[in-house]
């Protein structure tokens, strides 16, 4: 997701002045909001109601609640000078402080790329320098505080946060309450740093191998289990007090174009989409989930005029609204990803979408541009205030709902005693245990005992942490190995290795016992999978360990051992590392087929098919 530069526009809402009260002030001020929301005299008991709230609020107020935005730096109010100078290039202020002064934002979301996620107690303090900042405001609401928290390759917060194996992962565990386990636990974490709404889960049916921004973030193929792990894990998060997500209404599963970069067309007729799209969006509703997420996709089944079901009324309306019967928060997807931005400008999109039924504007490329073109839309008579505030009084209803014109800020001591407790470890730890895939197994070559194979080698790609705070992989599998008896040595390769890289690999192998070696997204003239060809041919005992997608073993019919890990953090690779040493069998089984990657009608692998000992 890119951040081009932007300048606040001049017709915006003035710019508010910087100070803001201590959080002892603020919570003095009669339980939370209330005196900053009443409107003089005594406040009544019905002050904080949603009614009542937009009773009060002024037009600039209700535009700003239905933008949710990026912000650079750790601090509300003092930012490293260079998010300083980001957030004055995007936005034309310095601070997240004045950021919400200015626009009057409903929301904010966090990013590992805007420096808004370095650590817990960090989180925490950020989040209530944002609420603090908003209520100081006239009229002055509490923030929405949002994030990415999917686990798996989509991930925000790092260690020491649980981090839990990802959706594909879990689907290949297949049980619901290991999906329910992760989103209460991960909810708790995400609320003990002040973020109470989480953009996970994923409810795509990824069907396309070549899917490239699904994928292993999907729970799987099969529509009704993926609709049974959906349905836990919103569950999960509701039980933790936090807002959970369903994403990309009406199902991204199917595309072999990744609506960041281009403008995906799902061809599914419209019985095809009841069948394989619908049911987990069916199962979230049903489940009570908060928000749904829009999908910068085109379905023309659904709506024959090409615009994206982001900005298709047929689509969020029709379909969504009163087909499917949803009347909670609908987010768009990030309006800065060029699905979106096809067919029409960055003053337009905002307001189709909100013309399309949508409530919450996700990240917008210019902040002013989008501000200022919905509030135009609506002193223009072309988007309705009644059609605004309905947006509006679902948002209020949800902040309130998640206990935020109550106490709004993080309680003191629940951020070192809740985010990654040990507890939390632990119950990752045993979710990966079950998901581990072992796909081929010939001889067999696994589990490797460490009286006949005391020495491994382990090499092989070693892609970037997606929380920015594990691996490398290769290390953290030869560490593990090493804590389990195995002498364990590292060498890293790279997903593109080299003829001299491949040379190495194979001539440190001549003096080890069996090889690990981590391949990533292997396609047929991979120099990955000339690595691997080359390592079997040594005789060495080879396992090869897929670290996302569980596709690549279609390109490796030359290796003996083979497993899927669906994700490179941590704890994935410390249970296959488990797995390896048979300390634990495996017990994963796939949640999508594997086909023929010449001829996909042929499936080589078929759901659930998985190995054990």
């Amino acid at each position: 997701m890119t951040a081009p530069p932007q300048v606040a526009c001049a017709t915006g809402p003035p710019p508010q002045g910087a100070h803001v009260p201590s959080r002892r002030t603020v919570l003095a001020a009669t339980a939370g909001v209330t005196a900053a929301l009443a409107a003089g005299g005594t406040a009544r008991a019905d002050d904080r109601s949603p009614e009542a709230l937009l009773s009060r609020m002024t037009l600039r107020d209700k535009v700003g609640q239905v933008f949710v935005s990026r912000v650079h730096g750790h601090s509300a109010t003092a930012p490293d000078p260079a998010d300083a100078d980001a957030n004055l290039t995007d936005f034309g202020v310095r601070t997240a402080a004045e950021l919400l002064a200015r626009y009057r934002l409903g929301g904010i979301i966090y990013f590992t790329w805007a420096n808004n996620t370095r650590a817990p107690g960090q989180i925490a303090e950020l989040s209530d320098g944002l609420q603090r900042a908003s209520l100081a405001q006239p009229r002055g609401l509490p923030v929405l505080i949002s994030t990415d928290q999917e686990h798996g390759v989509v991930c925000r917060v790092g260690r020491p946060a649980a981090l839990f194996p990802g959706a594909m992962a879990i689907g290949a565990g297949g049980d619901r309450a290991d999906a329910r386990t992760l989103g209460l636990l991960s909810g708790r974490e995400l609320r003990a740093m002040g973020i109470r709404q989480d953009y996970s889960p994923v409810a795509d049916v990824n069907v396309d191998p070549a899917n490239p921004v699904i994928g292993v973030r999907s729970f799987g193929a099969d529509p009704e289990a993926v609709a049974g792990l959906v349905a836990a894990e919103i569950e999960g998060y509701r039980a933790a007090g936090v807002a959970a997500t369903g994403k990309h209404f009406p199902g991204h599963g199917d595309t072999a174009v990744d609506s960041h970069t281009g403008f995906p067309v799902i061809t599914h007729t419209r019985e095809e989409w009841e069948a394989l799209d619908a049911p987990p969006f069916r199962a979230a509703i049903a489940a009570g989930v908060d928000a749904l997420m829009t999908a910068h996709i085109v379905v023309p089944s659904l709506d024959a005029s090409g615009d994206p079901a982001t900005l298709s009324r047929p689509v969020v309306t029709g379909l969504l609204r009163e087909r499917l019967g949803f009347d909670g928060v609908v987010i768009t997807d990030a309006l800065d990803m060029a699905g979106v931005r096809t067919r029409y400008g960055d003053d337009r999109v905002p307001v189709l979408a909100l013309l399309a039924g949508v409530d919450q504007l996700l990240n917008p490329p210019k902040l002013d541009v989008a501000w200022n073109a919905v509030l135009k839309a609506v002193q223009d008579g072309e988007l309705t205030e009644a059609r605004l505030d309905q947006s509006v009084l679902r948002i209020l209803r949800l902040k309130a709902r998640l206990g935020l014109f109550d106490d709004p800020y993080v309680r003191v001591g629940d951020v070192g005693r809740t985010v990654g407790a040990p507890a939390h470890l632990a119950a990752a730890d045993r979710l990966a245990e079950r998901t581990t895939t072992l796909l081929v197994n010939e001889g067999p070559v696994l589990p490797l005992s460490v009286r006949t194979h005391p020495r491994v080698l382990v090499l092989g790609a070693d892609p970037a942490s997606p929380s920015g705070t594990t691996g490398p992989p290769t290390e953290v599998l030869a560490a593990e190995l090493t804590a389990l008896g195995f002498t364990a040595t590292a060498l890293s390769t790279g997903t593109d290795p080299s003829p001299e890289a491949i040379s190495r690999a194979v001539a440190a192998a001549a003096g080890a016992d069996a090889v690990v070696v981590t391949t990533y997204d292997v396609t047929a003239d991979s120099s990955q999978r000339t690595l691997v060809r080359e390592l079997a041919a040594t005789g060495r005992p080879v396992v090869a360990a897929a670290v996302r997608n569980p596709y690549d073993v279609a390109r490796l019919p030359f290796v003996k051992a083979c497993l899927a890990t669906y994700c490179w953090t941590d704890v994935e690779l410390r249970a296959a590392a488990r797995v390896i040493a048979g300390a634990v069998s495996p017990r994963g089984r796939l949640p999508v087929p594997v086909q023929r990657p010449d001829d996909p009608a042929q499936v080589l692998y078929p759901i659930g098919h998985g190995l054990t000992y």
